[in-house]
């Protein structure tokens, strides 16, 4: 079983111009995230625009982070789909690949019941030999995973976490509070501006996109509590605030490529329609990355 902590970067996927799949820049940014000391890597997270890709480009990306993390650090693969059996199947796929770990992300657009999550997530689990996180992003899906259910998830031996994005905290304290008694069960933050809250009330960590952009100033964060210093914690915490505000502007993982692409990196727009940033919002991303190198952020 992978131990699952610290700060998961939900890597972006980097595209040509013609919006193809640019793997050899794909390959460059898991060696910057795992250089600059990130915990882990999530493959087709919400940054990974897996809602766009075919399944073809989606297992041929898994493949290559397998390849060039080459152990180093844990890779998390984004499976979730509509129907339980397609997740299952697709699932059971990406297992060949060789990850260390799946994430399950509700199903989308349908209303569904907490009995009806249960047992889609109960089915995935006992056909999926692998470790399984709980993906919780109700702002996305329309489906919100219950505290009392993600209570009654954790008793199942592989489902070993749970991913909370709906920018709640008190619904992460209650994940907590679920979870307790399940051994080894990990409560991570989805929201970057939660993070070190999240670890002061028993949280893991985090999946945190903002890693994409400063992946050695995310990394500090859970390293410096780690080591005790929760006021330096705190400070490496606060500082992407002002990258967080820029989100303001437009679709957040739209906003996190095009500020890894400021930095230099040839990692393209998101795929068509999702990849409009307006001349605003690109002035005051220039200015807010600006800024942060001043202050020695990366």
């Amino acid at each position: 079983m992978v131990k699952i902590e610290g700060i998961i970067a939900p890597i972006i996927t980097p595209m040509n111009e013609d919006e193809s799949i640019n793997l050899n820049e794909f390959r460059n940014q898991v060696d910057r995230l795992i250089d600059n000391g990130i915990h882990g890597i999530f493959v087709f997270g919400t940054n990974g625009e897996s809602y766009i890709l075919s399944e073809e480009e989606k297992l041929e990306v898994i493949k290559v982070a397998v390849e060039q993390a080459d152990g180093r650090v844990p890779i998390y693969a984004g499976t979730g789909l509509n129907g339980t059996k397609e997740t299952i199947r697709f699932s059971l796929k990406v297992k060949e690949l060789g990850v260390d770990a799946l994430s399950i992300i509700t199903p989308g657009f349908a209303a569904a019941s907490q009995d009806e999550l249960y047992e889609h997530f109960k089915a995935v689990a006992e056909a999926v030999d692998l470790p399984i996180i709980l993906y919780n992003i109700p702002s996305r899906t329309g489906n919100t995973i219950a505290p009392v259910t993600v209570g009654k998830l954790s008793e199942i031996p592989n489902i070993v976490g749970v991913k909370d994005s709906s920018g709640n905290f008190d619904n992460i304290l209650q994940y907590i509070e679920q979870s307790r008694n399940a051994e080894d069960f990990v409560v991570l933050s989805g929201n970057d501006s939660l993070i070190l809250w999240t670890l002061l009330a028993g949280g893991s960590g985090a999946i945190a996109a903002c890693s994409n952009v400063y992946p050695y100033t995310l990394s500090q964060i859970y390293e410096q509590f780690v080591e005790g210093n929760i006021e330096k914690s705190r400070q490496y915490q606060d500082s992407i605030r002002s990258f967080r505000n820029l989100f303001a502007f437009g679709n957040p993982n739209t906003i996190v490529k095009y500020g890894v692409a400021e930095l230099g990196h040839p990692v393209g727009k998101a795929r068509a329609p999702f990849n409009h940033l307006s001349a605003e919002g690109l002035e005051a991303l220039r200015q807010v990355l600006a800024n942060n190198k001043k202050n020695g952020m990366k």
